[in-house]
């Protein structure tokens, strides 16, 4: 059997200061909607292989409209911006919130290296197609 990451014993979706509250046992993570927006396991963020992401920008003001319940494996968050196609795992979600800092770094890392602003509006060609 894998190493099956814990589940959240409660799941808050704080509004005001944007973040999502999970909690485990006696530890607490708050992973702000930005960090879950931009690195959103959906093939519209990650693309269909490596190499096709798309890097996320202007996500700072996001918020969580909605979060749909997947199965017993995983949640869905509707955002703000309309993006609803992520599917996070409990395992995802316990990944972010064990290498939150390091995911973050290496977030605002790649917009240096891209030379793009974190609060630079999404153009419509940043993406790619998905044939549909």
């Amino acid at each position: 059997m894998s190493n099956k990451a814990p589940l959240p014993q409660n799941i808050v979706v704080h509004q005001q200061s944007k973040v999502l509250e999970l909690v485990y046992g006696a530890d607490i993570y708050k992973l702000p909607f930005e960090f879950l927006r931009v690195w959103s396991p959906s093939a519209e963020v990650r693309g269909h292989s490596v190499g096709q992401e798309t890097l996320q920008t202007g996500k700072r003001d996001v918020l969580i409209n909605n979060i749909e319940q997947v199965g017993h494996y995983a949640i869905k968050p509707v955002f703000s911006d309309g993006h609803d196609s992520g599917i996070y795992s409990w395992e995802y979600l316990y990944e972010m919130c064990q290498n939150y800092e390091a995911m973050w770094q290496d977030y605002l890392g790649r917009l240096e290296k891209e030379g793009v602003d974190r609060d630079a509006p999404m153009t419509k060609d940043a993406g790619h197609s998905c044939g549909h």
